[in-house]
């Protein structure tokens, strides 16, 4: 009898599959409510998040069919699953919003991901709630208007959020116009003795030196925010009540001016190029969302309508577009709370699915943790259970539609215009810097694993003579360039302006402990190194690889042409091949040079910073015994900055009060 029949099942099987059968044990013993599902690889890389009504049904569906083969992407993903994690929670609604913060939060491989560092700007009218009353000061009493980004303050009013800075801009623009704010600093407002240009120009109304007042530059003020809050019937109706009643007190003049606000008033509205009359609750606030996918791509076009006006539209374009999709449509019909759903049931297969995906991911990941509007005009149907999550989470009764009629389908028909041009323009360019990459690895005669993975990294040495040397590393992957995984090295214990010596200790710095994590296969090399210069740097870095024990082949010097020219550099390699020159209208040159230029960049940038640093003594100024942040604040403001502090004498220094003459010493010798 085999010794391995009487051996647990776990102990007889190869330590892979022990592995895989603990995985699929796991997977047995998860419960049938809802919650998030979170899958990691061997090395602990996450590579999906997903929301389950049922975390057993759905997390079974994977491990339960083959996927279209071995070759599919989802395959490929649940074969690299070495153990999953579980969260259980109350509804669907909270695993929503567990899952999009989980997402933004970890990045995983297989999700589609929004990126959007910028915050969106806002309008903002100073101390609106506070402008009541005499006894308040001048400026709150007068609340001007104001471009503002970051987070709100309750002393003042916000309307927004608006696409872009442009559009808030134009907005103050506007209310300049009809109702004549001020937008001056209130340091400004406080100290003006006669009207500025904007009163000239009829822009502003003066407050600064009371050519208006109070109560009527208050009541401008309200009309101004019901007119961003979209109420322009009720703003020129106020407006003719006042006029029909100045005209009848016999004030002409101010019934005048009232006139000539409606007039500027109409003008603005019949300029508006989208306007929207219907006046509804809804048509006041809406986001118009629009997707479309292609070439792997996605541009998903959020355009805004705040008080009944468009405001303007941004463009989105999601990662791991393609991975996802091809995930979420292998196992749509396993996914249980969107099959569930009607709209979705309805929606076509194929793109529209993809589409859906793409919308619903965006929805959740921008507004789960913000301020939806009422109204979301939509390219496709959404989930349910997704607006129901907006609900919870923002208080606030939203209607999600997307087969909307007259002004709502005008603008919809906006933003999907806008999303395919937007589309089309991104994927020119991506072709381009794909053809430009195709281009460099034939005229190398490279052979990488993936043309989407092929990657460089520059080097580059800077210095101004000897002072403050600086190398920098830029890193080109996926077509363009990754600047966050740019890296710049300060160079130390070498002959100043010895750029060979400074080319040998970045390279080792850099490549020392890759190779070795390369050789166990936790790290990768790049597929071409570059060094800015010619057969000395290259022979410095050959010298390097050799002793690291790497292939002379992934290293290529650029060296400058006749003349030293731009379009006639050529390529100096380390292994023995001779130089090669691309030609001045080579797409291959055209991305060394692109990646040349970066690395020369970032290593100038990087060295001034430094130099600044070393010459100002700003880092070391505070570190100085008996320097605190009093005897600092002196020095600054007596000889106007850093700079100052560092090109004064000990003479300069010890006249500083509470300096004393063995204190300017100190200050002088750590600064020189």
């Amino acid at each position: 009898m085999n010794e391995s029949e009487n051996l647990p099942l776990e102990d007889a099987l190869p330590p892979v599959d022990a592995a895989r059968q603990r995985l699929l044990d796991d997977v047995a013993a998860l419960p049938g409510l809802p919650g998030v599902y979170r899958y990691f690889d061997a090395q602990g890389t996450l590579l999906y998040v997903g929301k389950a009504s049922s975390l057993k049904k759905r997390v079974s569906s994977y491990f339960q069919k083959q996927h279209g083969g071995s070759q599919t992407r989802v395959s490929h993903m649940v074969s690299k699953i070495a153990r999953l994690e579980t969260t259980v929670v109350r509804s669907e609604a909270e695993a929503l919003l567990l899952e999009n913060n989980l997402i933004k939060t970890l990045n995983p491989k297989f999700n589609i991901l929004f990126r959007d560092d910028k915050s969106y700007p806002y309008l903002k009218i100073t101390g609106a709630h506070t402008a009541e009353g005499a006894s308040a000061p001048a400026a709150l009493q007068y609340p001007r208007i104001a471009y503002y980004r970051g987070a709100v303050d309750k002393r003042h009013r916000y309307f927004g959020p608006y696409p872009s800075a442009w559009a808030v801009k134009e907005t103050i623009q506007l209310l300049q116009k009809v109702f004549r704010l001020r937008t001056c600093e209130d340091t400004v407002f406080n100290h003006r003795t006669r009207p500025c240009l904007l009163y000239q120009i009829k822009r502003c109304s003066g407050p600064c030196v009371k050519e208006i007042a109070q109560p009527d530059y208050a009541h401008d003020v309200g009309n101004a925010e019901r007119f961003l809050l979209g109420e322009v019937e009720q703003v020129m109706g106020a407006l003719q009540a006042r006029m029909l009643a100045h005209a009848e007190a016999l004030e002409f003049e101010k019934a005048a001016e009232i006139r000539n606000q409606l007039g500027a008033l109409s003008r603005v509205l019949h300029q508006q190029s989208v306007e929207n009359n219907a006046g509804g609750a809804f048509d006041k606030d809406a986001d118009v969302i629009a997707v479309v996918v292609e070439g792997g791509r996605a541009c998903v076009n959020l355009a805004m309508v705040r008080g009944g006006r468009h405001l303007g539209d941004r463009p989105y374009f999601p990662t791991h577009v393609e991975e996802a999709a091809v995930l979420g449509k292998a196992l749509a019909e396993d996914e249980a709370d969107v099959t569930t759903d009607a709209a979705a049931e309805s929606a076509e297969p194929g793109e529209s699915q993809v589409q859906i995906q793409v919308l619903e991911a965006f929805i959740a990941q921008h507004y789960l943790d913000g301020a939806p509007p009422p109204l979301l005009i939509t390219s496709q149907p959404i989930a349910k259970s997704l607006v129901e999550a907006l609900r919870e989470a923002s208080g606030v009764r939203i209607v999600a539609q997307h087969h909307p009629r007259e002004q709502r389908r005008q603008w919809l028909e906006m933003a999907l215009k806008n999303a395919r041009i937007k589309l089309a323009q991104l994927l020119a360019e991506e072709g381009s810097q794909r053809s430009r990459t195709r281009s460099l690895v034939d005229a190398l005669d490279l052979a990488p694993d993936s043309l989407d993975s092929f990657r460089i990294e520059c080097f580059d040495i800077s210095h101004t003579a000897g002072e403050a040397t600086q190398a920098s590393c830029v890193v080109f992957e996926q077509h363009k360039m990754q600047s966050a995984q740019y890296r710049r090295y300060n160079i130390a214990g070498i002959t100043p302006g010895d750029d060979y010596a400074a080319m040998r200790q970045v390279l080792t710095r850099r490549y020392g402990k890759l190779a070795e994590a390369a050789v166990k296969g936790t790290a990768r090399l790049p597929d071409l190194v570059l060094v800015d210069g010619g057969r000395g740097q290259v022979s410095m870095a050959r010298e390097v690889f050799g002793e690291l024990g790497l292939d002379l082949g992934l290293i290529a010097g650029v060296e400058k042409g006749e003349g030293r020219k731009v379009g006639l550099e050529e390529l100096v390699f380390a292994d023995g091949r001779p130089k090669i020159g691309l030609g001045r209208d080579s797409s291959a040159l055209m991305l060394v040079a692109q990646i040349r230029d970066e690395a020369h960049r970032f290593a100038i940038t990087g060295m001034r910073a430094r130099r600044a640093s070393v010459r100002t003594g700003s880092s070391k100024l505070e570190d100085i015994a008996g320097i605190g942040p009093r005897k600092r604040a002196k020095l600054l403001q007596r000889f106007g900055g850093v700079r100052g502090v560092a090109n004064a004498s000990v003479d300069d220094l010890a006249g500083v009060e509470g300096v004393s003459r063995e204190l300017a010493e100190e200050i002088y010798r750590v600064l020189h």
